[in-house]
């Protein structure tokens, strides 16, 4: 089956074209980094315009790079939550359109499912089942994963999420936007062993996650007064540290809890390098195989959403209406896929 996948959750217009058999054809991204920066986050309204219109000529791009005509597609998948309710909305209708001008089916995916199921698309793809650490701007899970479509939540942030963290703490440190990618080169730099920082909810059972009060943490060892810039790249060494502990801990013990021997990491903090190595490193201790995505593809991206839907649409799963967004949509609520993933 070969799928056209559209990624519009957000601040980036992601398109792909991805084949059962052969692999992933094409792929391209547009970030809207240059748009939002002025503003220091993103302005939901300019996102959607902006999906509006880079999306239809990024189609036609990435179908002429695969060589492949509509006649060529056996459907087309598209982001349908969780996310801006604006911005899934110029994906959704899209995809409609295309699907009934084209007479394929159609699919809205799940943003946090394409996420996890992305290292699908590396060379050493994760065998299930597994535990998946989500880590991104608007969510930390960690899930079990018996099957595409089975999973079983075992822990949340109850509030800020990892990659919201970074981008609050990168703001208080007066980086620019955008601020997790910029808080996170600026520890290179620094001491992560400068700023006695806590690391939320280590000292209690259970799986669950908390980032707001680190923030809070960040803002007091900063003071009133201006730090120095070797104290600034310090600061941030030390939040990053803390950050990178507590999902290690807790993905450490998710694993020792449920005795799964391999871990999937998904999600833009994905990404960060310092997490990389330490949960590689904890996981390898206890025998466990650790499955990241390729760099390009640990953001919001088209080519997750299109192996995400083949996944679906192969399986017989597609649209019976309207298209449907949801700006919140628990994971767990998804349908079961029977078949084995390709």
């Amino acid at each position: 089956m070969r799928v056209l996948g559209i990624e519009t959750s957000c601040d980036e217009t992601g398109v792909a074209v991805y084949d059962t058999r052969d692999g992933l054809l094409a792929h391209a991204l547009h970030s809207q980094i240059p748009l939002h920066a002025p503003y220091g986050g993103v302005v939901p309204e300019l996102a959607s315009r902006d999906h509006v219109s880079k999306l239809v000529p990024m189609i036609e791009a990435i179908m002429a790079e695969a060589d492949v005509g509509r006649a060529d597609i056996d459907g087309i998948a598209y982001t349908a939550g969780p996310g801006l309710v604006g911005a899934l909305m110029v994906g959704a209708t899209v995809s409609q359109g295309l699907g009934f001008a084209w007479d394929r089916p159609t699919l809205g995916v799940h943003h946090l499912e394409g996420h996890l199921l992305a290292p699908m698309l590396g060379p050493d793809a994760p065998v299930m089942p597994c535990l998946a650490l989500l880590v991104s701007g608007g969510h930390t899970q960690l899930v079990e994963v018996a099957g595409v479509g089975r999973y079983t939540l075992l822990g949340e942030s109850l509030d800020d999420a990892a990659g919201e963290a970074f981008d609050k703490t990168a703001k208080l440190l007066g980086l620019p936007y955008p601020g997790g990618a910029a808080l996170a080169a600026l520890a290179e730099r620094g001491d992560s062993g400068a700023f006695a920082l806590p690391r939320p909810m280590l000292d209690r059972p259970g799986l669950d996650f908390s980032f707001s009060g680190l923030k809070t943490a960040v803002l007091l060892a900063r003071g009133e007064g201006e730090l120095g810039e070797q104290q600034h790249a310090d600061l941030a060494a030390s939040f990053q540290a803390a950050v990178v502990d507590t999902l290690v801990t807790k993905t450490l013990r998710a694993l020792d809890a449920t005795g799964l021997r391999c871990c999937v990491v998904s999600g833009g903090v994905s990404a960060n390098t310092r997490l990389r190595e330490a949960l590689t490193e904890g996981a390898r201790a206890r025998g466990v195989t650790v499955h990241f995505p390729r760099m390009e593809f640990c953001t919001d991206n088209g080519a997750m959403i299109a192996y995400a839907g083949a996944q679906r649409l192969a399986a017989g799963q597609a649209d019976a209406g309207s298209p449907q967004v949801r700006a919140r949509w628990p994971l767990v609520e998804l349908p079961p896929v029977g078949e084995e993933v390709r």
